[in-house]
């Protein structure tokens, strides 16, 4: 029999992608779509259904090709066959088959470029050739491959950290730490196409496709992009974000609870930037998306995190003499940010830097002329290798500067106040595994604070930023005595604090006391001036609220109190959605130094309660009851109850509450039919223009269906 004319003949009739075997190797079981995933260095299954009997194999070539010029020398494209592996690394296989039917297994390399592939089957048969596309699949990163640059041993973390869809967010002050959950939703339908359509749509993609396509087999590259990506400012990306004004032509970014809404909104609004987001937003579009495309990511807190917009470690933030906060600088410190750490290797740097990356797609500074901001390896902040890239020394500051605060008393008169080595890059947080318990990873960033090897890290870093700084970094500087000119003055004679009575909620009054003490045995009249500001978290004042000036005397080692309240009817107009509030106390001596006393206030919301009414199984209705409380002394109207969760709600719940009186209690039933098995976590939060977002979460345990 003429070979040539076996191969003309041969007739593919059926494509068979072993879906269910290659999702469960993979790890792509959830992942809701029809299409073949795969991940990288691994082997995938494939059975062609054939109405020919082919004697041999030997001439059959796969092609495999990706982006939109695909080439051999750029890794876009592998060809390969059964006798031998291409030099791209790809690699086939025969395996046995039933009667009709040709199993084969095809491997891909650890380093192969990730995204959506076409698969081709060519025969050579002489001069004739028969050539059939076998259909389309998506490869992504392998965190179970120990060949590939995301490679994570731990089970557990790779659990966590690629296939745990929901999770939480830190949020509130150092010493008020509160959990927001967040749905990262990167299995929901079509969640993949949209995180692929990122990186088609980003500024590098536009500059040279078919570089940029061989450039993602790089967990530093990809992540990178997606960084910028996920922020609007440079290439139309997906969040718009905002921290001043009013929210009326967006979504106010307290109000979301996940990703997905945000993703889907872009993409089927033709890649129109969502309006709006700020740092937990970007942080958490930004983990959805790498978790998705398969390199393990988390979601970090910082708390008192520095923004150092000239990169000399010092944060100077000035207030004039009734505390008022004068924007003389770009610096400030932020009560919390969000950003990312993604795990992978550093070729570039070397094997000491591999691990946990910093990414931060909250656009604040450039970086090589666009808003993005990493891969910054987290041993490198450590350590103060603020020279490696990306952005080590922007990070380096979140978590390190020094912050100093200044009295202004005129343009050529100011006093330095308080020095505070130790302020910055405090309780740095993120989720645990397994659990929603906090993990503090500080000591990740830095060595303690006072330590002599931390105090050789700071040096280092400034030697290499270029800083000159006189002696060794300060220790913390109390009070300081009046000066026409920034010099060091002599240690104050008073102490201060400012102490809630109760804990603060909204719709009721703050009641505080500013307690001082004198230190020595001299009699003193203080001049102390209160105010309170409505504040962002990013510390910015936005209304001013209550301002007091009294007269204190303090005999000899006294200590005094002062109580004082700021009415709801004195806020109520002026509290920002953040719910923060800014009390600060100035207070003077004559002949003596300053002393600037704060209070960070976080008003509490009433609890809002969920319960599951009866067993969470996949394919069957359960009831949801929500029961929350009018915080006011006042009526409230056209308030909306929202509900999400990955593998519990397709789209987002809204149930209108029409009314509600003052104080009154309500309750709302809704029905849930989950779809997906395991640990879901529904979010749900009651918005309401009167007052911010009340919000809550509940983690069910989803049997398989029956």
């Amino acid at each position: 029999m003429n070979t040539s004319c076996v191969f003309l003949a041969l007739k593919i009739t059926k494509v068979n992608w072993q879906s269910k075997l290659n999702k469960a190797a993979h790890h792509t079981s959830d992942y809701s779509s029809t299409e073949a995933i795969f991940r990288r260095g691994q082997p995938f299954h494939i059975s062609l259904n054939i109405k020919t009997t082919v004697q041999s194999w030997d001439n059959f070539t796969f092609i495999a090709s990706t982006g939109p010029s695909p080439a051999e020398s750029q890794q876009t494209k592998a060809i390969f066959t059964l006798s031998e592996e291409g030099a791209s690394g790809w690699s086939a296989a025969q395996e046995p088959s039933e009667p009709g039917w040709v199993n084969f297994t095809i491997l891909s390399p650890a380093s192969a470029v990730i995204g959506r592939y076409k698969l081709r089957l060519q025969i050579l048969s002489g001069s004739k050739v028969f050539s059939k596309v076998l259909g389309q699949f998506v490869l992504l990163f392998n965190p179970w491959c120990p060949d590939d640059d995301v490679y994570m041993a731990n089970e557990k973390e790779r659990q966590e950290y690629v296939l745990n869809d929901s999770g939480i967010i830190f949020q509130g002050l150092e010493k008020d730490i509160q959990q927001e959950a967040w749905n990262y939703g990167q299995f929901e339908e079509d969640i993949l196409d949209i995180s692929l359509a990122i990186l088609d749509r980003s500024l590098k993609h536009r500059e040279d496709p078919a570089v940029d396509v061989s450039n993602r087999n790089n967990p530093v590259y990809v992540s990178r992009v997606i960084s910028a990506m996920v922020n609007s400012n440079d290439e139309k990306g997906v969040v718009e974000g905002k921290w001043t004004g009013k929210y009326r032509s967006g979504t106010n970014p307290l109000q979301w609870s996940g990703s997905v809404t945000i993703l889907r909104k872009w993409y089927r609004g033709r890649y129109r930037p969502v309006r709006y987001g700020q740092c937990w937003v970007f942080a958490g579009v930004t983990c959805t998306v790498l978790r998705c495309l398969g390199i393990p990511t988390r979601v970090i807190t910082n708390f008192n995190s520095a923004h150092d917009s000239n990169i000399n470690l010092t944060i100077d933030k000035y207030i004039d003499m009734s505390g008022k906060t004068l924007h003389l600088t770009e610096d400030s410190v932020w009560n919390f940010h969000v950003w990312n750490e993604s795990w992978f290797a550093r070729r570039d740097l070397g094997s000491f830097y591999d691990g946990w990356q910093v990414l931060d797609a909250t656009p604040q500074e450039k970086s090589k002329g666009i808003y993005q901001c990493g891969p910054a390896s987290i041993r490198a902040i450590k350590e103060g290798d603020v020279n490696l890239d990306y952005d080590s020394p922007f990070v380096f500051a979140a978590v390190n500067a020094d912050c100093v605060t200044w009295i202004r008393y005129s343009k050529k008169r100011k006093e330095r106040i308080y020095s505070n080595t130790r302020k910055i890059g405090k309780c740095i947080s993120t989720k645990a595994v397994g659990t929603n318990s906090r993990v503090d990873v500080t000591a990740n960033y830095k060595y303690p604070e006072g330590s002599s090897k931390e105090r050789q890290v700071y040096k280092k870093a400034l030697k290499l930023l270029g800083v000159r700084r006189t002696g060794k970094k300060p220790k913390i500087r109390k009070p300081r005595r009046r000066f026409s000119r920034a010099q060091p003055a002599q240690t104050p004679s008073i102490s201060g604090k400012l102490i809630l009575d109760a804990s603060p909620v909204i719709g009721q009054d703050i009641l505080l006391t500013l307690s001082l003490r004198n230190l020595i045995s001299d009699f003193k009249t203080i001049k102390v001036k209160l105010k309170a500001s409505a504040i962002l978290y990013t510390r910015r004042p936005k209304a001013e609220i209550l301002e007091l000036c009294r007269s204190i005397k303090l005999g000899s080692e006294e200590v005094k109190e002062f109580s004082f309240g700021i009415p709801y009817s004195q806020y109520k107009n002026s509290l920002m959605d953040d719910r923060k509030i800014l009390v600060t106390a100035v207070c003077q001596i004559k002949k003596g130094a300053s002393l600037l006393v704060e209070k960070d206030i976080v008003l509490q919301d009433p609890f809002l309660t969920i319960k599951v009414l009866g067993p969470a199984v996949v394919h069957q209705a359960v009831d949801v009851e929500v029961t929350f409380t009018n915080p006011l002394s006042e009526e409230v109207t056209d308030c909306v109850l929202r509900a999400e969760g990955s593998g519990l709600l397709r789209e987002q719940l809204r149930i209108n509450v029409a009314r509600m009186a003052p104080m009154e209690t309500s309750t709302v039933r809704f029905e849930i039919i989950p779809y997906r098995s395991g640990a879901r976590q529904l979010q749900v939060d009651l918005v309401c223009i009167h007052f911010s977002d009340i919000k809550g979460f509940v983690t069910l345990d989803v049997a398989p269906a029956q």
